[in-house]
């Protein structure tokens, strides 16, 4: 006799019925917030749902509940890689913020970045100040030019050789 599992719709509601307030409240014990702890329950459903071939109605407990922990240790070990990429760029910062001739630097930078661009040809200084400053896509910028993203696409890469090649004649800055 074949066990049975949750891919009937009868069964998975029942399962639902049964444990998704035991899972959602073990989630939120974990987490500490009522929203994640409802996400990522919902994700256990979705995962339980998605295997529901390879899970036994017996078994269907114990699996949401993994799931649900794994989710979790994902999740903290995601937050404390970006908490320690957070502070150690936090330390780079502090550390050029106090360096007077670094501040000099980016701001001399800045200025000859400014009088470059601002004598390129004016279609090529358009181009790069939508696509480098506004952060447009290639297409937005041809349709609001109402030119072709081909023209879009050779303005930009022109208008960046040329920069390049004035920054390093200046004084060996890269872009």
């Amino acid at each position: 006799m074949r066990e049975k599992t949750v891919c009937e719709e009868q069964s998975f509601l029942q399962i639902h019925r049964e444990h998704a307030v035991s899972l959602r409240n073990f989630l939120y014990y974990r987490f500490g917030s009522m929203e994640k702890a409802k996400d990522c329950a919902q994700e256990a459903y979705l995962r339980l749902w998605e295997n529901c071939s390879k899970v036994t109605f017996d078994k269907a407990k114990s699996y949401l509940f993994t799931v649900g922990n794994r989710l979790f240790l994902d999740a903290a070990a995601h937050q404390k890689v970006a908490l320690k990429f957070e502070k150690r760029e936090s330390r780079s910062e502090k550390q050029y913020e106090s360096n007077p001739e670094y501040l000099y630097r980016g701001e001399e930078f800045q200025s000859q970045l400014e009088e470059l661009v601002s004598s390129l040809p004016d279609k090529q200084r358009t181009v790069f100040l939508m696509s480098r400053i506004d952060k447009l896509p290639n297409q937005a910028i041809a349709d609001t030019l109402d030119i072709s993203i081909k023209t879009v696409e050779k303005h930009l890469s022109s208008s960046l050789k040329k920069l390049k090649e004035q920054m390093d004649e200046l004084n060996n800055f890269k872009i």
